[in-house]
């Protein structure tokens, strides 16, 4: 299959070389040209503008950092809207909130255009080893469309329905339940050393039982190690995350008293100079509160 690919982020590269490796016909756009080489030499074609990864092939994917930057690259001149053809269909992976999917969607379908939300469930390492999941909702019909792309790149696809927002909303929901799993384990390791104990002991107790999950193994394990350095999601991100889960429990009439908490350690995080770390790196910000760092 013919697709465009918008976004050379690490996200982006590790979907783009799997969509490569599985047999399909990539054309690779990202603003800092540089970071395309790697896919070049993969097989991937090199296009010079976003018109021309939109016009790609039948569908073009958005892997794009924020909402500013996929409303950028869709509504700018010469950009997505302007250049998609007529039942072509942007799909859209990456993290965004409630108002700019509903902003594409109503842009796209006024153009006869498709828009399929598709966001990624997992890490890039976990991407590039295609054990990622995708949440997808969209028309129907475009979903069966976008299914071999789907399949190439993740090991499950959860469909979502018709409606790019449920899809969106599932995937900031996720985020929430995760960001704040890793807060309350920050949480729970600074109690511990206030007794005394280590934090590799409360590491064991938790994920040979309860909480024997990827999540909490992976994001226990950061902590304890303090490997805050490796970086799979940025504490900036995070905090994005935060925000978007905010706004939608906002226009839902939803409340949720963890975000907040989940949110201030971010902000607190990124305000001592760590938002380029992992966003495990709450548990360091508790850890400041509790005066043990």
């Amino acid at each position: 299959m013919r697709v465009g690919f918008i976004g050379m982020g690490r996200m982006g590269q590790a979907m783009a070389r799997r969509l490569i490796d599985a047999g399909h016909d990539v054309g690779i756009y990202n603003r800092t040209r540089e970071k395309t080489n790697p896919l070049a030499d993969a097989g991937a074609t090199i296009v010079a503008t976003v018109e021309a990864a939109a016009r790609y092939g039948e569908a073009v994917y958005t892997m794009l950092a924020d909402d500013a930057a996929v409303d950028d690259v869709a509504f700018q001149p010469g950009g997505l809207l302007q250049s998609i053809p007529e039942g072509a269909i942007h799909i859209c992976a990456g993290t965004h909130g409630i108002a700019v999917i509903r902003k594409l969607k109503a842009a796209h379908a006024a153009r006869d255009q498709v828009l399929v939300a598709a966001p990624m469930l997992g890490r890039p390492e976990l991407v590039s080893s295609g054990q990622a999941g995708i949440v997808a909702s969209g028309q129907l019909q475009a979903l069966e469309r976008c299914k071999p792309l789907f399949d190439a790149i993740g090991r499950r696809t959860f469909a979502a329905g018709a409606d790019p927002e449920a899809a969106t909303a599932i995937k900031i929901t996720n985020n929430f339940v995760l960001g704040c799993a890793i807060e309350a384990m920050g949480e729970g390791m600074s109690l511990v050393r206030k007794y005394g104990v280590e934090t590799g002991v409360l590491y064991d107790v938790m994920t040979d039982g309860l909480f024997n999950c990827s999540a909490y193994k992976l994001y226990g394990k950061i902590i304890v190690d303090e490997s805050y350095a490796t970086v799979g999601q940025m504490a900036t991100l995070g905090l994005k995350d935060a925000d978007l889960a905010l706004y939608a429990a906002g226009l839902a009439g939803v409340p949720l008293p963890s975000g907040n908490v989940w949110r201030d350690r971010l902000v607190g995080a990124v305000a001592h100079g760590d938002g380029g770390k992992d966003w495990a790196v709450m548990a360091l910000e508790q850890a400041r509160a509790s005066g043990l760092a």
